[in-house]
C-alpha cells in the first residue's frame, strides 16, 4: 500500500469554474506517486487539459480558478503559488501544442528553461548535454530555428527544455497530438526512460488511450470534468468498458442495438 508521504501530488475533490459561471471539474482527486507515470485519460473537452492547469496555476490567464478543494504538493498546499514559483519548487509543465520559441535556435529554446538556475553555468552545460543524450535529433538541430524544425523535433524541444530547469514532475499535455505514430511511441519511449533514469515523475493528459496505458503506471479516466474510473494501467487495458468506448475493441461478435443499450445500461457512469 503507498503511504501518503510517498505522494508527491496530491489533488483532492477540486472544482474549476471558468467565467465564474462555468463549471468545468466536479470533485476532482486523484494521487500522483513519486517516480511514477500518471495518466488523465478521456475524450477532447473531459478536462484533462483544466486538470494540469489547475496543478501549474495557469487557470488565471483564461480566466479560470479552483473554487473547491485543494492541491498538494510534497505535502504543502500550493494553490495560491505562482506558476514561477511553483517552477522553483520542481513542478513544470510542457503545454499542449508545444508552444516554442519559434525565432530561437533549438538550443536557445532549451536554455531558456534554465532561467531559474542561475549562477549554475557548469551544470546548466552538464544538463544540456543530458538533454541532447536523450534526444540525439535536437542535437543536430540544435543550431535551427525552432518554428523550421518538425512537429516531433519541437515536442522534443519542449520536454528537453522542461528538463533544463531540473523538475521532480512534468505535467505533459496531449504529447502524440499531430504526430505521426512512430514519432509518438518514439517520445513515449523517452518519457519512460525519463522516468526510470532520471527518477522525473510525469502526471500525462492524453487522449490516445492505448499508448498512455502502454507506458503508464496507473490512469484516471475523466468524462464531463468528473473522475469515472481509475485503477492500474494493465487492469484499465483489460477492462470491457475501457476496451469498448476507449480502446475500440469489442469483445467477441458484432452486438445488436439491444445488447448495446444494455452494454450502455452497465457503464457505470452513464447512469
Amino acid at each position: 500500500m503507498t503511504k501518503s508521504s510517498d505522494y508527491l501530488l496530491n489533488v483532492n475533490n477540486i472544482e474549476v469554474i471558468y467565467d465564474h459561471v462555468i463549471l468545468v471539474l466536479k470533485g476532482v482527486s486523484f494521487n500522483v506517486p513519486r517516480g511514477s507515470i500518471v495518466s488523465l485519460l478521456g475524450a477532447n473537452g473531459a478536462g484533462k487539459t483544466t486538470t494540469l492547469k489547475a496543478v501549474s496555476n495557469l487557470l488565471q490567464s483564461e480566466r479560470g480558478e479552483v473554487t473547491k478543494g485543494s492541491i498538494e504538493y510534497l505535502g504543502e498546499r500550493i494553490d495560491q503559488l505562482s506558476p514561477n514559483e511553483l517552477v522553483k519548487k520542481g513542478v513544470i509543465q510542457v503545454m499542449e501544442g508545444r508552444h516554442c520559441f519559434e525565432h530561437l535556435t533549438v538550443e536557445e529554446n532549451l536554455l531558456t528553461g534554465a532561467y531559474t538556475r542561475l549562477g549554475q553555468r557548469s551544470q546548466i552545460n552538464d544538463d544540456l548535454a543530458m538533454v541532447y543524450e536523450y534526444f540525439p535529433r535536437l542535437k543536430e538541430r540544435r543550431k535551427s530555428q525552432a518554428g523550421y524544425t518538425s512537429g516531433g523535433e519541437q515536442q522534443m524541444t519542449a520536454v528537453g527544455r522542461a528538463l533544463m530547469a531540473r523538475p521532480k514532475m512534468i505535467l505533459l499535455d496531449e504529447p502524440s497530438l499531430g504526430l505521426a505514430p512512430q514519432l509518438v511511441e518514439e517520445i513515449f519511449d523517452i518519457v519512460q526512460k525519463l522516468n526510470e533514469s532520471e527518477g522525473v515523475t510525469f502526471l500525462l493528459a492524453e487522449q490516445n488511450t492505448n499508448m498512455a496505458l502502454k507506458y503508464a503506471d496507473y490512469g484516471y479516466i475523466l468524462e464531463n470534468g468528473r473522475v469515472v474510473m481509475d485503477g492500474n494501467a494493465a487492469d484499465l487495458r483489460d477492462n470491457e468498458d475501457v476496451k469498448e468506448f476507449y480502446l475500440g475493441i469489442a469483445s467477441g461478435e458484432r452486438k445488436s442495438f439491444k445488447d448495446v443499450k444494455h452494454y450502455r445500461r452497465r457503464k457505470r457512469w452513464l447512469a
